[in-house]
């Protein structure tokens, strides 16, 4: 599995945690399952957000991320997070990203034009097909999303950057392209790569990231290896809060280490997890309370052995991850006064 992880520049909200606590309620259960699970999950310390931050700040990029991966790391064990197989961040793969365009270059899908490198989308046939979108629409989230579609060294406005030049506050490396640093979707292709091999059997992110990162980040890894990229695609819905999804740029934002300083954390999951991860949901303050009560009924439920509800719970999961459904079980057991304990630890909350 590759989860795409954080970009270290702020907190971590709501928004965030409810991609990475849903990745984990599949890894518990792929475990409980019998597989043995290499989950990866990158960290962006070269970006442009991070390097915004930074300036904003006046600090050193690498200090602000190493503070904020500190603080989404103590906001993922609060949350009862499993310890993934390996978090490497960008800047460790600066060599391993050089060695990836190359091999993109001499199968032919990306060129050389204004002191940087860009992936050719022409040359790659089925561009556009991990997200369905139409030409129209991919225009419009590049647009949005970073893709510098007005570009004038592109060939064609979706072309995507490989190698950049820095700026002068940026960190820099010399390749033969020239100096600069790395586009923000070949990140993850040579992460993957080094981490997990050619094909990964899972990869996900928040819905955001279907286009363009995910779009782009399977032409160039399946044009550079000739293998499939991705057996299965997994995308976990946007958090809504008054009535937007949660963004930096709006201010509507709720943040785990705040949360987690006046409640019970296992009740932040509970809250997080009573949502399906395809379906938008909006965040709001009586979440918090409601979870508490549940959390409160499970752990007072102690008649047997602790297996209550258990096997209708990896049925649930079994069902397109159903959290909702496999709550809803332990809620009946519960007022029974069954000891619902085994399966709430397999939704990772401990009672």
């Amino acid at each position: 599995m590759y989860t795409c992880g954080i970009t270290p520049y702020d907190a971590t909200h709501i928004g965030h945690a409810f991609t990475f606590v849903t990745y984990d309620v599949l890894q518990r259960r792929l475990i409980d399952l019998g597989h043995t699970v290499k989950c990866v999950r990158n960290v962006t310390d070269v970006d442009d957000p991070l390097f915004a931050k930074a300036r904003e700040l006046g600090v050193h990029y690498l200090d602000l991320a190493a503070g904020e991966e500190a603080r989404f790391n103590a906001d993922m064990t609060a949350l009862n997070v499993l310890d993934v197989y390996s978090t490497p961040r960008a800047s460790s793969a600066i060599a391993d990203i050089r060695g990836f365009i190359g091999m993109v270059i001499e199968r032919g899908f990306a060129y050389q034009a204004g002191h940087s490198v860009y992936f050719d989308v022409t040359k790659f046939g089925s561009f556009g097909s991990v997200s369905n979108y139409d030409d129209a629409t991919m225009m419009r989230l590049a647009a949005e999303r970073g893709g510098h579609v007005e570009d004038p060294h592109k060939r064609h406005k979706l072309d995507f950057v490989l190698w950049q030049p820095s700026a002068a506050d940026e960190p820099s490396w010399d390749t033969i392209w020239g100096p600069g640093r790395p586009g923000w979707h070949i990140e993850c292709s040579a992460l993957a790569l080094r981490e997990l091999g050619s094909t990964i059997d899972l990869h996900g992110g928040g819905s955001d990231l279907i286009f363009p990162h995910h779009e782009c980040e399977r032409a160039q890894s399946e044009a550079a290896t000739g293998e499939l990229f991705v057996k299965h695609w997994m995308h976990v819905a946007m958090v809504f809060m008054d009535g937007s999804k949660m963004s930096k740029s709006l201010g509507n934002l709720e943040f785990i280490d705040r949360l987690r300083k006046q409640h019970d954390p296992r009740a932040i999951r509970l809250a997080l997890i009573a949502n399906h991860y395809r379906h938008e949901w909006e965040w709001t303050s009586a979440a918090i309370p409601k979870a508490h009560e549940r959390l409160q009924a499970w752990s007072l439920a102690t008649s047997g052995d602790g297996s209550a509800g258990l096997e209708e719970v990896r049925n649930a999961l079994d069902d397109d991850l159903n959290v909702g459904v496999a709550i809803a079980t332990l809620d009946d057991a519960a007022k029974s006064g069954h000891n619902v304990s085994m399966a709430a630890a397999l939704l990772g909350v401990q009672v």
